[in-house]
Order: structure tokens, then C-alpha cells, then sequence
């Protein structure tokens, strides 16, 4: 069964209806795309999902508790991780603070321990930091620990955003456009990070235009087209819809 569900969610901005009583579940285990031409209404369903916007109508559970309302911190600490279509990295940081900077959400010193550099503080900081390593190997970034993040090629940029996502334990990884801007070789490498991901047992939640990769690696694929799911099936039975055929190509779809 499904871990996160969206029912009937609906998100108007004043005059302009951005979702449309969309029903969709994440599968467990599994890489679930959500496509569509530009303008349909993908990253507001991400941003609903992690609290920047609350629904108009409708609710969004995870693990049977509702999201709706939440801020975002503490959808985070429910299990939820995202990156984001810009890359958002602290770039005067090193690689591995800004992995760290993902574990602290859950770490347990308060102020006071801080303040007083508690032994109990001391031991925390090393595991965060052994765990933040172990995140960078599984990524294949140990070998940046200690550069700048603005220093990393692009294409180590968006695998650290994704690291540092990780780092905070999530359930689900919601991925918004991973491959843009990436080249052939980068998205080849992305696709193969994503399924290694994938197996580890987190259930994958992709927003991407790039084509090949959503067809290369998706379970499942639901698609929108002004705020409405027009189709959902696998990657085979979306290339051969006739409706996804036309919001992409026809007369109705934008372009």
C-alpha cells in the first residue's frame, strides 16, 4: 500500500485553478514520474506536498497522518525529502557540511547542550559526521568532502542537493527536474543513481521533462495537463496514450 496519497486535491491561486481534484499514491519501493507539458501543474504538487502551499481543497496523508497545514520542517521530519528545479546548496560550505546540515533535523542537543559543548554534544557531531560520510561514498562524493559546494561541477552539484536530501532519512525522495541542464553523459550517470536509490528500498517521487530518463527508469507515470491527470500506466502504456500524444503534440497541449 501506497505511503503517500493525494485525494481530490485542488489548488487555486485567486482566478487561477493551478490543480484540478487530483487523486494520486506514490507506490512503495518504487519510482512514480508525474510529467506534463510546461505550465501543468508538477512543481505545485510538489510544493503541496511539502508545505509551501496548502491545498485549496482536498488532504495529503503519508504514512496515514495528514500533511495538510504543515509547515515545511516538519514535513521533513516526517519522512519527506525533495530537491528542488534551481539547485539550492549552501555554496561558501564545504560538500560535507552541507550533508550535515541535512542530518541536524534529527539530532537531538538542544541549546543548552550546545552551549556548553556537552560530551553527550561531542559524540552526536561525530556521528553526524560519520554519517554524512557515509552518504558522500554512497554517492560517490567522498573525494569533495572538503571542497567548496560552489567549486563542484554542475553535475556533482545536483548530486550532492540529492545527498543532502538523503541525509535526512526520508521515506520518500521527491526529485524535482534532476536532469535539467544535465548533458548525456551527467543524465546517463543521474539514471543510474536514481534506480541504486530506488533499490535501497525509498519510494521515489520524479518531476522531469527529460523523456529518456522518465521512460528509462519510471515504475509507474502519472501525467498532467492544466492542473488534471489526463493518464497513469506504465512507461509503455503512456508513450502508446493518445490523450498524453495530444496535450504534448496536438492542438490542446502546450508547447
Amino acid at each position: 500500500m501506497a505511503e503517500l496519497l493525494l485525494k481530490n486535491i485542488t489548488m487555486k491561486f485567486g482566478g487561477l485553478l493551478a490543480v484540478d481534484n487530483l487523486d494520486l499514491e506514490v507506490p512503495s519501493g518504487k519510482i512514480l514520474s508525474l510529467i506534463g507539458p510546461n505550465g501543468a501543474g508538477k512543481t505545485t504538487v510538489f510544493n503541496l506536498i511539502t508545505g509551501v502551499y496548502k491545498p485549496t481543497e482536498g488532504t495529503i496523508t503519508y504514512n496515514g497522518k495528514t500533511l495538510n497545514g504543515l509547515h515545511s520542517n516538519k514535513v521533513v521530519s516526517r519522512g519527506i525529502a525533495r530537491t528542488f528545479q534551481n539547485i539550492r546548496l549552501f555554496n561558501s560550505m564545504t560538500v560535507l557540511e552541507n550533508v550535515q546540515v541535512g542530518l541536524h533535523c534529527r539530532t537531538k542537543s538542544g541549546a543548552i547542550r550546545a552551549l556548553l559543548n556537552t560530551p553527550f554534544l561531542v559524540r552526536e557531531e561525530k556521528e553526524i559526521e560519520d554519517k554524512a560520510m557515509a552518504v558522500l561514498e554512497f554517492l560517490g562524493l567522498e573525494s569533495f568532502r572538503n571542497d567548496y559546494a560552489s567549486n563542484l561541477d554542475y553535475g556533482n552539484q545536483r548530486r550532492l542537493e540529492i545527498a543532502r536530501a538523503l541525509a535526512t532519512k526520508p521515506g520518500t525522495l521527491l526529485l524535482d527536474e534532476p536532469a535539467a541542464g544535465m548533458n548525456p553523459k551527467e543524465t546517463a550517470d543521474l539514471m543510474d543513481l536514481i534506480l541504486k536509490i530506488r533499490d535501497t528500498g525509498l519510494d521515489i517521487f520524479l518531476v522531469e521533462h527529460d523523456m529518456r530518463l522518465v521512460m528509462g527508469i519510471s515504475d509507474m507515470i502519472t501525467v498532467l495537463d492544466y492542473g488534471q491527470k489526463i493518464a497513469e500506466g506504465t512507461p509503455k502504456e503512456i508513450q502508446n496514450n493518445e490523450t498524453v500524444i495530444e496535450a504534448y503534440l496536438g492542438s490542446g497541449g502546450k508547447k
